[in-house]
Order: structure tokens, then C-alpha cells, then sequence
């Protein structure tokens, strides 16, 4: 696989506790990417976590928008500062960068853009919850923005394995390189 850590940054997305939360077993995962996190950082990547988060009241959210109309009205309480918090094993430190993003792509609703532009980012690595929601959504959009895209296929996870596995195998290769943990780095 070809390197270029000056360019190269790691998104972790969407590995907030009221998420992952969702998952029938999370442990392999946030194992996978706190591995993922300690080789980046090993190797001088920036890691950038991506939130999905809300203003009090959820003003952002349109009545449109059937699937943050249905997390608003079900109570999934992501309108608070608590509701942002990544996972306490994988949590930020000092020097990571934090995005608050208002859609399920990354680049949507973010300063996301502005940011890898800042720090001279050509290359992301994605990773997060779900396969079929934030990867998917940044995957294609980062498509169409020209930047170099790798999907850590076990640093990602969604609530039906046969759709993860679809769209890391068959989807997902289309426009980005997919490799294991193990397979990168």
C-alpha cells in the first residue's frame, strides 16, 4: 500500500457512546481502532474525530430529513455537549482535532473541508460507525472532492453485518482503497 503521511490524516467518525451503544458487540471495534489511533499517531498522522451533533432543539434539522427527524423525535438526545463525547477508550487528546458535523457525511454541515485543506490533506482514512451511514456518505463525497480515499475495513462497523461486508467488498473499492488494520501500517 502506498504511504504518504505528510498528506495522510485518519478519520475517526461517529464513535460516540450514544452509538456505539447500538452495536450488538463493540469491543473488537473500539479495539481495532484504538490500535488504529496508536499507529497514526506512531506515525505522525493527525487523527481528526467527526461528531454528529445538534443545537439544543435541533433547529438544523429539517422536517425533511427523514432520518434526523426520526433520531429528534425518538429521543436519541444528540443536543447536548454529553451527546458529543467519543467513546471514553478512543477519546481524543491533546492536539486531535474534534468536528461537529450537522448530516451523515463528514463534509456536510462541517468545517471538515477547511480543515484538511489547512493542514495540506490529500489522503483520509476512514473509519467509524456505520459502514452504511457516515463511511459510505464521506466515501462518495470525498470521491467527487479528488482526494485519495482508504477505508480500514475492521476499524468500521454497522448494525447489519451483510451490508458492511457488502459495501466493503464490492461498493467501496470502486473509489477507494479498502484494507484491514493489520494490512495497514
Amino acid at each position: 500500500m502506498e504511504q504518504n503521511d505528510n498528506n495522510t490524516a485518519l478519520l475517526v467518525m461517529d464513535v460516540q457512546g450514544t452509538i456505539v451503544k447500538n452495536l450488538k458487540d463493540s469491543s473488537s471495534l473500539l479495539d481495532n481502532l484504538s490500535n488504529a489511533i496508536q499507529k497514526a499517531r506512531t506515525n505522525k498522522i493527525p487523527v481528526i474525530y467527526i461528531v454528529v451533533g445538534f443545537r439544543k432543539g435541533y433547529p438544523e434539522v429539517s422536517p425533511n430529513n427523514k432520518g434526523f427527524t426520526t433520531l429528534r423525535n425518538g429521543g436519541r438526545m444528540l443536543d447536548n455537549e454529553e451527546a458529543y463525547m467519543v467513546d471514553r477508550s478512543i477519546a481524543p487528546k491533546t492536539g486531535d482535532v474534534t468536528i461537529v458535523k450537522k448530516r451523515v457525511s463528514a463534509f456536510t454541515g462541517s468545517d471538515l473541508e477547511v480543515v484538511l485543506r489547512s493542514m495540506g490533506i490529500k489522503h483520509i482514512v476512514l473509519s467509524g460507525i456505520a459502514t452504511s451511514g457516515v463511511i459510505l456518505s464521506t466515501l462518495r463525497e470525498a470521491a467527487d472532492k479528488d482526494y485519495k480515499i482508504t477505508v480500514i475495513a475492521d476499524c468500521c462497523a454497522d448494525a447489519d453485518e451483510e451490508v458492511h461486508r457488502v459495501l466493503t467488498t464490492k461498493v467501496f473499492p470502486k473509489q477507494a482503497e479498502v484494507v484491514t488494520l493489520e494490512q495497514w501500517y
